[in-house]
């Protein structure tokens, strides 16, 4: 989100570059290289093995689960085993449904849509990173245009089934070398973060810096969530897990003790924590304490307590294992209640599924109709362009696409002209899926370029037909051209806008589940009560999900409402904050206190006064906050939030 309000600031001084530069803009991340040749790998092996047993055939179907590797991401190898796994029987399921369904055209229409659908849903509710839905329908779609046998249903899924085995055995290989290594690079960057934090104190950068704390914090503790393994904790985990800890009782002592300071801290607190991130590299022997941090010669009494933290924090990767006896307590939401709240009416996941499974499925239905050959590649095409998480960014994808798919039909048209041998075959798909690696995270029209030739190779080196160059590239052309029409009408007609009118009926809601949670987390629930737990958590950062996702998609409609955006984004920000302080201080029960009734009553006549007012979108009456004992923050912001409300409306 902190990009979408850089944008946003910068909108206002110049204008922006039009739809068509933004689409062909290259970004400047760096080339993933290891990722990049592990895909060729995990894709061209099956083809290899399959030409060393004799049957190159069966070696390309089984390539089609080589795909499962292109949703392996830098998540902790506990959750990619599982993950990964589960994609690898999706392609599976795919495969035998696109075989069985392959004599029904009408069958085939309306599964796609299902399995786009599905994989949109699942996806966009788990907050999972990856290709989404593309590769299911594509390993659906090349399944159901290979030569029509129901009774190789079970075959093909077999061989899908072995190919995406490859690719988590690839997938995993990481882990022998450095088991935790996703865990202690979000650990190791919660610490620079901090850095930059307590360099920021007395400046006016200190706001953004803190935001930008709260987001790395939220993320390690999701990645050391994903990353556990109850009946399995090594010691440098626990090591990690407790270095979290000690991260966020440190951002706490900043944002309380240091919000409102006009002076910068000593340049050496800032550089102990740097230091203290890079020991973190498990590799590396931490050198003794006195070494690292470093002690400036003046240091006020708040100062002092920090530096102490940092002594604290520093000591934990220094003590025996006998010591770091930390209880472990994660918590999350189960998948019910997940998947629970992306159904919600308002949840913009539900409805980018429903739209994606309506148009892709009318877009086959198109294609089957009109008899176009190799009818498949419209709606794939359709569904390329509609993989976009925006309006906006689903006209980049059409350019991209169109783009990137006519130079990538002539270079396909070209290397199927030579007709190929087998092991040319796997030469290609390894070189073509190596380079699409390299520059998806460059430019989607880029890496067109050069997955386009190898899809196409491997449908049509499955289909045994024989190739015609012109035919196959005037053929191709339509089809993309076609299937990318008809997802821009379709992006465009259903919910173009439903994301930023759904805005404010959110923001009351959200606003609503978080009075609850604040209720519960300062009144008398039991001694059994476990706040960490509660179903009004997980209804607030439900909400909350949800409203940041509308924020996001809003931001991409066309038209754009900037000025609206502009009144959102402070707001969002300041429940987001709110939504962290109350989610840090659930975890501590015995430092919480118990507010009275009239103080409750005051707070929750705050929150409904800000509810309805953002639902409105009118200022809300000032209401007065109550002091809250142990945490003075959690009132600051509420106070915050209350005066953006009134500031914005």
């Amino acid at each position: 989100m902190k990009e979408i309000l850089q944008d946003q600031k910068e909108t206002s001084s110049r204008k922006s570059p039009s739809i068509i530069k933004q689409a062909l803009q290259v970004n400047s991340k760096p080339f993933p290289w290891v990722k990049a040749f592990c895909a060729g790998l995990a894709a061209a092996l099956p083809v290899m093995i399959g030409l060393l047993l004799g049957n190159f055939q069966y070696g390309l179907i089984a390539t089609l689960g080589g795909f499962s590797y292109l949703y392996v991401f830098n998540t902790p190898y506990a959750q990619r085993a599982k993950k990964i796994f589960l994609v690898v029987l999706g392609m599976t399921l795919v495969t035998v449904l696109g075989t069985l369904a392959a004599p029904y055209p009408l069958a085939v229409a309306i599964l796609m849509g299902l399995i786009g659908a599905a994989a949109i849903f699942i996806f966009g509710a788990l907050k999972i990173a990856g290709p989404s839905a593309i590769f299911f329908v594509l390993v659906f779609l090349m399944t159901s245009g290979m030569p029509v046998n129901p009774d190789e249903a079970l075959l093909r899924g077999g061989l899908v089934f072995l190919g995406g085995a490859l690719s988590w055995v690839i997938a995993m290989l990481g882990w022998f070398a450095d088991p935790h290594g996703p865990e202690t690079g979000v650990v190791k960057r919660v610490y620079m973060e901090l850095a930059s934090l307590i360099d920021s104190v007395g400046t006016e950068g200190f706001r953004e810096h803190k935001h930008k704390v709260m987001s790395v914090l939220n993320e390690s503790e999701a990645t050391l969530t994903a990353g556990h393994i109850p009946w399995r904790t090594t010691d440098f985990f626990n090591r990690l897990y407790v270095m979290n800890d000690h991260a966020n009782m440190m951002f706490h002592f900043i944002v309380e003790n240091f919000s409102d300071q006009k002076e910068k801290l000593p340049r050496e607190i800032g550089s102990s924590v740097r230091l203290l991130a890079q020991s973190l590299e498990k590799k590396k022997q931490p050198p003794k304490m006195p070494d690292r941090i470093l002690q400036p010669e003046e240091l006020s009494l708040p100062s002092k307590q920090l530096l102490e933290k940092i002594y604290n924090a520093d000591a934990v990767l220094n003590e025996p294992t006998t010591k770091i006896n930390k209880v472990i307590r994660i918590s999350k939401p189960s998948l019910k209640m997940v998947f629970m709240g992306a159904f919600d009416k308002n949840s913009i996941v539900f409805l980018t599924a429903l739209r994606f499974g309506l148009v892709t499925m009318a877009a086959a239905i198109f294609a089957f109709e009109l008899e176009f050959e190799r009818s498949y590649w419209v709606p794939l095409s359709c569904v390329a362009v509609m993989a976009g998480s925006t309006v906006i960014a689903t006209y980049h994808r059409s350019i991209q696409r169109s783009i990137g798919t006519i130079v990538g039909i002539l270079i396909a048209s070209v290397i199927l002209a030579f007709h190929p041998s087998g092991l040319m075959v796997a030469v290609f798909i390894l070189l073509l899926t190596f380079i699409t690696e390299l520059f998806i995270v460059k430019n989607y029209g880029l890496a067109a370029l050069f997955f386009t030739p190898n899809a196409l190779l491997m449908a049509e080196s499955t289909s045994q037909e024989i190739f015609n160059f012109t035919y196959f590239a005037q053929a191709r052309l339509i089809d993309v051209i076609i299937g990318t029409a008809i997802g821009l009408v379709g992006v465009l007609l259903i919910g173009r806008t439903s994301a930023s009118s759904r805005i404010p009926h959110m923001m009351g809601k959200t606003i609503r589940s978080q009075a609850q949670f604040l209720h519960v987390l300062f009144s008398n629930q039991g001694e059994d009560f476990d706040a960490s737990n509660s179903r009004e958590r997980s209804k607030m950062k439900t909400n909350l999900s949800n409203l940041k996702t509308l924020y996001n998609t809003a931001s991409g409609e066309l038209p754009v409402n900037r000025k609206a955006l502009e009144y959102y984004w402070p707001v969002v920000f300041s429940m987001g904050e709110l939504e962290y302080l109350m989610d840090e201080c659930a975890k501590d029960s015995q430092k919480r206190p118990e507010l009275s009734d009239d103080k409750l009553a005051q707070l929750l006549l705050a929150f409904e006064t800000m509810a309805n007012a953002a639902n409105r979108k009118r200022a809300p009456k000032r209401i007065e906050i109550p002091e809250i004992n142990e945490y003075p923050t959690i009132r600051n912001e509420i106070i915050h939030l209350q005066d953006e409300l009134h500031r914005y409306a």
